[in-house]
């Protein structure tokens, strides 16, 4: 055991640690400045509600990040394990159909009495553990590039997954669990041509349920707020009042903030002028009080954690190890790029939730058992370096 732990602490991946803590804490001291006025304006609760319960959420998701951590990467291979990771999606996914509440324009979230639940945000990370365990069995046996034989089982899970999620209608989740989905498969070692079928058959398969949906169901997709965030997409101070207000408003706090910002807790369009400031335009108000700084602060931290993942996924041997690197850093990259390109105006707001940083706790728990797996499998690559 003393051995154990004397490699565990020699091999343990410090620096993506400590941007881990650094980013959820300092997420946790913007949620509060971001939410007192709102919490008392809006909520009529104490200013700290918020803050009070993003730190219950990080008592849970640090407990999380150690045991995720410390369970080898290995089994994420095993039948075992790939049964319960398919049964623990599914039956989120299914159950939020019939005993699911809407928010946000979609039926995403089931009320367990003690915490809410999101099953989409737990079937964009489970999808990352079962497509990597599922591909690197394929990819052992030597059946890689067997279309038929051998991928046919997965990318049906991947698209029913995708159709589960889309019948919410949770749009933008199904489109990161789509592209991250893509991205383990593309790490698999699968050969381009075969890659480009299956993605593909993804994309056709998704199409044949989805577009009839879109026709025959359009009013339940095309909402009047995701038209209207579509509107406000190319002309946000069109509705600078309606639509347009988030984006607007966003605009107005990073114009603000200038170089160094106005001052932690200075923000004013969190007063009551930006909705939900600490949810998905929490990075406005953190350019409005901390400037450029701040901003680079969230960036350059952010990318570290990617650049990490996917230098891991370039450099080790074990396939399973690349594609669980690779899901892991491309699904915070591409969340992270929805999240500040909808609020900068590069494409159309979606509601993403900024990794590490807004407010939630199914989320900042998830990314925590993500970035607990990448930790682990870190820390057999750097053993596996010193051995040689």
């Amino acid at each position: 055991m003393k051995q154990y732990i004397k490699r565990y602490a020699k091999n343990f991946d410090y620096p993506l640690f400590f941007v881990y803590i650094a980013l959820t804490l300092f997420g946790l001291v913007m949620i509060y400045s971001a939410s007192m006025a709102w919490s008392v304006n809006y909520y009529g609760d104490d200013p700290d509600r918020f803050y009070i319960q993003q730190l219950i959420n990080l008592s849970l998701a640090f407990p999380v990040f150690a045991v995720a951590a410390l369970f080898p990467y290995k089994h994420f291979s095993k039948k075992w394990m790939l049964m319960t990771i398919l049964a623990v999606i599914f039956l989120g996914l299914v159950l939020v159909h019939f005993i699911g509440y809407a928010a946000g324009g979609a039926q995403s979230w089931i009320n367990l009495g003690f915490a809410n639940i999101q099953p989409s945000e737990v079937a964009k990370v489970g999808i990352i553990f079962y497509l990597s365990g599922v591909f690197a069995n394929k990819y052992k046996n030597g059946n890689i590039n067997k279309l038929n034989e051998s991928v046919a089982p997965p990318v049906i899970i991947l698209t029913l997954v995708l159709l589960s999620v889309f019948l919410e209608p949770d749009l933008r989740s199904m489109m990161i669990i789509g592209a991250v989905g893509l991205a383990v498969m593309a790490a698999s070692g699968i050969q381009f041509k075969f890659f480009a079928r299956l993605a593909a058959i993804v994309v056709g398969a998704s199409a044949i349920f989805i577009l009839p949906i879109m026709i025959f169901a359009s009013d339940m997709i095309f909402t009047e707020k995701r038209l209207g965030r579509l509107d406000a997409f190319f002309n946000p101070f069109s509705d600078e009042l309606g639509f347009g207000l988030q984006i607007v408003n966003g605009y107005l706090a990073i114009g603000s903030g200038g170089l160094s910002g106005l001052g932690l807790g200075q923000s004013i369009q969190k007063l009551g002028y930006l909705p939900e400031p600490h949810t998905d335009f929490i990075m406005s108000v953190i350019a409005e009080e901390l400037g450029v700084f701040g901003v680079l602060f969230v960036l350059g931290g952010l990318a570290f954690i990617v650049l990490r993942g996917l230098s891991i996924a370039m450099t080790t041997k074990d396939p399973l190890a690349r594609m669980l690197a690779t899901g892991v850093s491309s699904m915070i990259g591409i969340q992270a790029f929805v999240n500040l390109g909808g609020m900068t105006g590069l494409i159309p707001l979606t509601g993403v939730t900024l990794p590490f940083i807004s407010y939630g706790g199914t989320s900042v728990i998830l990314l925590s058992l993500a970035m607990g797996v990448l930790m682990n499998v870190s820390m057999f690559h750097r053993f596996e370096k010193s051995k040689k």
